[in-house]
């Protein structure tokens, strides 16, 4: 059963998948932060764009949504080739696959907060094989 967040949550995943980034402020807070770095919508949107940069076939793929009106907890997929470095390791284009836990708080409706956790031991066991 979807409640109104996790349908939110849902619309906000395929704006990032759609790359419609002017539409961005429907979904995050003028005054947003991720991992405690205060970045605004506008900040938000920059790391967002830089990560499609630097990984162009970038998709996110909720596995898991855990929802209420104020709380959002989902784990995202990915299967993707980063080029060059990727966070801190020499991916150098290989296909990897990992996991990310991410933990929204909402306020007035849209994303006020994120705490976001990539598996990166998922993505070095994929670079020593």
């Amino acid at each position: 059963m979807h409640n109104n967040a996790t349908i939110f949550y849902n619309r906000y995943i395929a704006c990032l998948n759609a790359r419609d980034w002017e539409r961005l402020g429907e979904f995050v807070t003028d005054d947003a932060v991720h991992n405690g770095r205060p970045l605004g919508v506008d900040g938000y949107r920059a790391m967002l764009e830089e990560n499609c940069r630097d990984i162009s076939d970038l998709q996110f793929h909720v596995d898991l949504v855990v929802a209420d009106e104020g709380h959002i907890a989902s784990r995202i997929g990915f299967d993707c080739t980063p080029t060059g470095e990727f966070l801190g390791l020499s991916v150098d284009g290989r296909r990897v696959t990992f996991h990310e836990h991410a933990f929204y708080t909402l306020a007035a409706g849209k994303i006020a907060e994120v705490f976001s956790v990539i598996d990166k031991a998922e993505i070095e066991a994929q670079l020593r094989l």
